[in-house]
């Protein structure tokens, strides 16, 4: 069945206040009561809404694997990309779908312990973890590579296409991008982050 990704964008404030080890809990029995903005489902949440919302991705199935073959596809065809995009692509994806190190992923350490560290490296208790402060980067490196991502196209066509593991078609890669720009740009927006749930 493989593993699934559930995204929520979450006020940092509120969730900073509950005791680390209830913060993964009080997001699982939100999802589970679908008393989030617009029931989890509506898209941007409501101006005033609770403390968390779901990012339904609109082009994946709920599994982690798509954003997963994505990151794999940016570490494949980065060296063939221009420098400026490079880096601005770098730094929008690094701790959300791709790590330059997988050491340095913000999820196996819980988030610097902003969540409970995994009980073992197989069973991870966050797949992603940004806080606010780390958000506002993201949005100026999106808003500098996000009108540019045609520019992905030969080094995606070089790289990934046709290789299992990868994205089926590079408009199903600039798709997912596009998602994770329009989520860390409302999460900023808002002043909250963003943790992604197995």
């Amino acid at each position: 069945m493989g593993l699934s990704l559930t995204l929520f964008i979450a006020d940092w404030k509120h969730l900073g206040s509950l005791p680390v080890e209830d913060r993964i809990r009080a997001l699982d029995e939100e999802y589970q009561k679908g008393e989030m903005a617009g029931g989890g489902r509506d898209w941007p949440p409501a101006h005033g809404a609770a403390w968390c919302a779901e990012y339904d991705f609109r082009s994946t199935t709920g599994a982690f694997s798509p954003h997963a073959r994505a990151g794999d596809a940016w570490d494949d065809m980065r060296p063939l990309v221009d420098a400026s995009v490079r880096e601005a692509m770098d730094a929008f994806l690094a701790g959300l779908i791709w790590d330059a190190d997988p050491a340095d992923d913000p999820a196996l350490n819980g988030g610097g312990g902003f969540f409970p560290p995994p009980a073992d490296r197989w069973h991870s208790s966050v797949l992603v973890v940004c806080p606010p402060g780390a958000l506002r980067g993201k949005v100026r490196a999106w808003t500098g590579v996000g009108s540019r991502l045609e520019e992905l196209r030969e080094a995606f066509a070089a790289e990934c296409a046709g290789w299992a593991g990868r994205p089926d078609t590079f408009e199903d890669f600039t798709a997912l991008l596009r998602e994770w720009g329009d989520v860390t740009t409302e999460a900023a927006r808002r002043g909250w982050g963003l943790v992604g749930l197995p």
